[in-house]
């Protein structure tokens, strides 16, 4: 089952607190392994004003989504931009339907000119897997898979991202078994 261009969330009892609530954007899963930016975690624009400076990113953005949030733990100093695919570069990776990947200097500076793509989430890091460890993960019950609408992924409730992934589908999470079991 190939995850890219799906959301992963973590289940009520995944406790590792870099995860725990957590919405992932799938940007990329084979059975070489995976990779997804973080969507449901802000950043405060407060806590960077050096990194969004030397990003050129500082001043508002006329008539543009933009977001910054926590990508994931890996490689906390590099940034990704997921955006709506209005604007495609060479260098852009297509992920799905209404949505894909930049990570270059010259996307930064499109998105500072207002010549950048209508709905944009600067990612600070990321989450990978190695082969076969997500799946695995899923299979002990941390996380749960499920497509979604661009419009999900680009909309302002970020706090409430979590809860309304579980509404998606129908699901309480208080609800959810802690357990899970094998037929």
């Amino acid at each position: 089952m190939d995850l890219t261009g799906q959301i992963i969330v973590s289940m009520p009892s995944l406790k590792d607190e870099r995860f725990y609530k957590t919405v992932i954007y799938m940007c990329a899963h084979s059975k070489e392994g995976s990779m997804g930016i973080i969507i449901n975690k802000k950043i405060d624009h407060d806590l960077y004003p050096d990194l969004l400076q030397q990003l050129g990113i500082d001043k508002p953005l006329k008539n543009k989504k933009f977001f910054i949030r926590y990508g994931g733990p890996l490689e906390t100093g590099r940034g990704f931009i997921l955006h709506s695919d209005d604007l495609i570069r060479k260098e852009t990776l297509t992920i799905d339907k209404g949505v894909a990947l930049t990570n270059t200097a010259e996307f930064f500076d499109n998105l500072t000119n207002n010549k950048g793509p209508k709905y944009s989430i600067l990612a600070l890091g990321y989450a990978g897997w190695s082969a076969g460890q997500l799946e695995y993960e899923i299979k002990k019950n941390s996380w749960m898979n499920m497509p979604i609408e661009s419009s999900f992924l680009f909309d302002e409730k970020v706090t409430t991202k979590w809860d309304d992934a579980y509404k998606l589908i129908g699901i309480d999470p208080t609800n959810l078994s802690l357990f899970s079991g094998n037929a």
